[in-house]
């Protein structure tokens, strides 16, 4: 059996899978994110150890017996974050996240000081990514930049905690601003640029390489063999696309999770910076893939629900009883609680509600933030189509692939067949466990098999022409605050 630990944003998740790939048993611990500022966002490290320890206890209670039949162990999680630690490996300050926007300026500066940044990273330099991190912490907390010994993401400190090995693989590494893409090596240049090098950086695998084993004792506290091993693994949504199957050319997926994401897989590396759309390696060798990622996506949904003091499931049946004029006169939502990424590059970007009458109800608001997501997603989709991607399908996965509701919604705005899978919910946690098999001797032919197909949602034609016009409302509502903000407004 394989282990899968994903350290996401939210939550700790863990899944065991045997070696017919079926999950055997889940379990997570969940996490709070810290907010001292403005823009600002950090989680203590200490906190993902705990949460892993107290998620594995009540894994292997579920898992029983056969637990002791794990032979390796995949990570995935959250990319970008930067947990700094001194020469005796003490953490140094909270982690700073990847959805932190203070680092606007710093990115500016990068930008400056390393011209060749996007040939070479295929990125912009974008406030989430790790590099801007470090420039803001050498200037705003010098002491704490002069003790940095090593920088980490955060599974790769999970590997550290398990295995005593700082490690790290090319999908997340991408996410730092500090890889040559192509070449899946460190830059030196890149990291010259930030005052860094590669002495403080990890080892890099691939993410179906072994990448240490579990250190004794802990095997011994986990009822597990000291053989066992520790994969690679990967960044959040590259896992996801191993446990859905995307590793082929042409594959695609969505994530709804806490961030949104449009994942297409290539055989190359394909940049296209000037749209904010990222291109990294993906967790498996010789592929890369590029991403469009909005930074507020089914998150934006549960702040609506924490505000009306409703759950969910309320909100989404309230939703469903819409009739298609009522979607029709529904406020529109721009989702940008976080700022933007992809196609924006915009920090600043806020979020917003436009069209609320004294009839405006709950259940139209709801709706609103559904198709702000779903217009959201369309933005990043217009931006890999002319980077050259080519979409045929979308799979759906995260927590917004449970809202039948949602997935329609998204095929027919996207004009695109969206297909839920059994397992899509697991996301970066299975794709953690089935690289740990890759990196145990798997095939990835047998590996990397796209889950059984739970329903293909395909576009409503009904729908499309108010969402098209509603669609063009949603840009020139972000262009008229882009412009009101450079009023000063």
């Amino acid at each position: 059996m394989y282990l899968g630990i994903d350290a996401g944003t939210s939550e700790i998740k863990t899944l065991v899978i045997n070696d017919r790939g079926d999950v055997v048993a889940t379990a997570g611990a969940r996490l709070s994110v810290q907010r001292p500022h403005p823009r600002w966002s950090e989680q203590d490290p200490a906190q993902w150890w705990q949460a892993t320890l107290q998620a594995i206890g009540e894994l292997r209670q579920k898992v029983g017996d056969s637990w002791s039949q794990v032979r390796a162990v995949g990570l995935s999680g959250q990319m970008h974050g930067a947990v700094l630690l001194d020469r005796d490996n003490r953490v140094l300050r909270p982690c700073i996240l990847w959805n932190d926007t203070r680092s606007a300026a710093e990115c500016k500066e990068l930008t400056a000081m390393a011209p060749d940044l996007a040939a070479i990273a295929g990125n912009l330099a974008m406030p989430g990514f790790t590099a801007p991190k470090l420039l803001w912490v050498a200037r705003h907390e010098p002491q704490i930049f002069a003790q940095t010994a090593s920088v980490l993401l955060p599974k790769d400190y999970l590997r550290w905690k398990m295995s005593g090995e700082k490690i790290s693989e090319m999908s997340d590494a991408a996410g730092t601003l500090w890889l040559d893409v192509a070449r899946r090596d460190w830059s030196d240049s890149l990291l010259d640029a930030c005052g860094l090098t590669r002495d403080h950086m990890p080892r890099l695998v691939e993410g179906s390489q072994p990448a240490g084993k579990l250190k004794a004792e802990l095997a011994r506290h986990w009822g597990l063999s000291e053989e066992v091993i520790i994969a690679g693994g990967g960044g959040d949504n590259a896992a996801s696309a191993v446990g859905i199957g995307a590793v082929e050319p042409g594959d695609a997926f969505i994530s709804l999770g806490t961030s949104g994401v449009l994942f297409a897989v290539n055989d190359r590396f394909r940049p296209n910076p000037a749209s904010a759309v990222h291109a990294f390696c993906h967790a498996i060798p010789d592929r890369w893939h590029q991403m469009s990622v909005m930074l507020t996506a089914a998150s934006a949904l549960r702040w609506l629900c924490d505000l009306l003091g409703a759950s969910e499931t309320t909100l989404l049946s309230e939703v469903a009883t819409l009739s298609l004029s009522e979607q029709q006169i529904a406020p529109l939502f721009l989702p940008y609680l976080s700022g933007e990424r992809t196609p924006h590059n915009d920090p600043d970007a806020t979020g917003s509600f436009h069209g609320l009458t004294h009839s405006t109800q709950r259940a139209a608001l709801a709706y609103a933030v559904l198709e702000g997501v779903s217009f959201g997603m369309a933005d990043g989709m217009k931006v890999l189509i002319e980077a050259g991607t080519s979409l045929e399908c979308c799979s759906l996965m995260g927590g917004g692939a449970r809202s039948p509701w949602w997935a329609q919604l998204m095929a027919d705005v996207l004009d695109l067949p969206i297909v839920t899978h059994q397992g899509g919910e697991a996301g970066g946690a299975l794709g953690a466990a089935r690289l740990g098999w890759l990196a145990d001797g798997g095939e990835q032919s047998t590996v990397c098999r796209k889950p059984p197909e739970l329903k293909r949602y395909l576009p409503d034609a009904g729908r499309q022409l108010i969402l098209r016009k509603r669609l063009a409302h949603f840009r020139l509502l972000y262009q008229q605050q882009r412009e009101a903000r450079a009023l000063g407004f």
